[in-house]
């Protein structure tokens, strides 16, 4: 599995919480980005031998720009392309997913209620499902947002996974009753709101998961700054390897549900990527998370 996030660093909405809010970048900084993409899905054409996933995690909103829509397009179609995903705000139009091959295609939406109605959010969601697109829909778990998720979780379809990322940046920031209210719409958000105790614990990034950057560059993930080597001058093969993880914690989806002993691998199975739960995990949430 690939997390691949080129220089693009520009963002149509302005949330407040987001350092990449409406910024804008001029023509040369956009080209170097596109360059950059076509680039690496040169690179994972070449890679025939080997079954991939990929997921772009773009600081900002990728889909805006065509380049993307084209890559995604082209890498779905890619036979060793097992899954080709992206996290996005939705904002864009919809109709090239018809071009994409749509068992391999999969979207990681997020809804900002500051930033787009509601309604609006949710015709992009019912235009997903006519296309049959395998999606998930998240939300920062703002307290002022608490019937707008209510709403939002009676619209979507049951079936799709509606996921909260804990508000952190205030200690203690929600009440007990809160927390029962947030854990009744996703029943996985004690995991995103524990800060899980990852030194010494076995991750399966820098082995079977890494994250790739602009330049080539390979890092176990997002959260460890170390570069391991790059795509353009090794062979990728022989960089990989298994380690525990150095960083004293993990509270991001994108980095703890790759501890080996979460057990989330088993609930997320083909739809990490795209943070899609592949079954019920109902009994799997009365089991105790971990030994802190």
């Amino acid at each position: 599995m690939i997390l691949y996030r080129g220089p693009l660093s520009s963002c149509n909405y302005a949330c407040r919480y987001c350092p990449f809010a409406k910024n804008k970048e001029n023509r040369k900084s956009l080209a170097r980005d596109k360059m950059a993409l076509l680039r690496f899905v040169e690179w994972v054409r070449e890679q025939s031998s080997d079954r991939i996933g990929i997921l772009f995690t773009p600081w900002g909103e990728a889909l805006i720009r065509r380049w993307y829509r084209e890559a995604i397009i082209e890498l779905s179609h890619i036979p060793h392309v097992a899954k080709v995903a992206i996290q996005t705000n939705l904002s864009c139009h919809l109709d090239w997913l018809e071009h994409c091959h749509k068992k391999t295609v999969a979207l990681w939406t997020t809804f900002h209620p500051t930033q787009v109605k509601l309604e609006r959010f949710l015709v992009q969601c019912q235009k997903l499902d006519k296309l049959r697109i395998r999606y998930s829909v998240g939300i920062v778990g703002l307290k002022e947002h608490q019937n707008d998720i209510a709403f939002l979780r009676c619209e979507l379809k049951r079936q799709v996974y509606f996921w909260i990322n804990a508000y952190k940046e205030v200690p203690n920031y929600y009440t007990p009753t809160e927390l029962d209210y947030f854990k009744s719409i996703d029943l996985l958000f004690d995991y995103n709101l524990t800060r899980h105790k990852s030194k010494g614990r076995y991750c399966y990034t820098g082995k079977s998961v890494v994250t790739i950057d602009g330049e080539g560059n390979i890092y176990r993930c997002h959260f460890i700054k170390k570069i391991l080597g790059n795509i353009y001058t090794q062979n990728i093969k022989t960089i990989l390897k298994s380690c525990s993880c150095p960083n004293q914690y993990c509270d991001c989806y994108l980095g703890y549900v790759h501890i080996k002993d979460l057990g989330l691998y088993e609930v997320f199975g083909e739809g990490i990527l795209e943070r899609c739960p592949v079954r019920t995990f109902l009994s799997f949430n009365k089991k105790s998370k971990e030994a802190e």
